[in-house]
C-alpha cells in the first residue's frame, strides 16, 4: 500500500507557518483513505453512538473541518 496522492489542500496552502504538522488527507493505492489528526480515542470513546464501534486497533481522529471541506472536492463519488 503506497500513498497515491494528497486530497485536497496542504497544510501549508491552509495556513499552516510550518506546512508540517498539521492535518492531512490521503488516498492510498488500494482505493482507501488515510488521514494524519489528532488522536482522540479517549475523549470521543465513550461518545461513540450505540451503533458505532471501534477495534481495539483503531483510533478515533479528529481533523479541522476547514480540512475535510477543502478536500471534498477532490474525493471520488464512488
Amino acid at each position: 500500500m503506497k500513498i497515491v496522492r494528497r486530497i485536497g489542500a496542504s497544510p501549508r496552502e491552509r495556513g499552516s507557518a510550518t506546512g508540517q504538522t498539521c492535518p492531512d488527507l490521503f488516498e492510498l493505492s488500494d482505493g482507501n483513505f488515510a488521514v494524519i489528526g489528532t488522536e482522540a480515542t479517549e475523549q470521543l470513546d465513550s461518545e461513540l453512538p450505540p451503533d458505532a464501534a471501534r477495534a481495539d486497533y483503531e483510533r478515533i481522529v479528529v481533523i479541522s473541518r476547514e480540512t475535510l471541506i477543502r478536500a471534498k472536492a477532490d474525493i471520488p463519488d464512488a
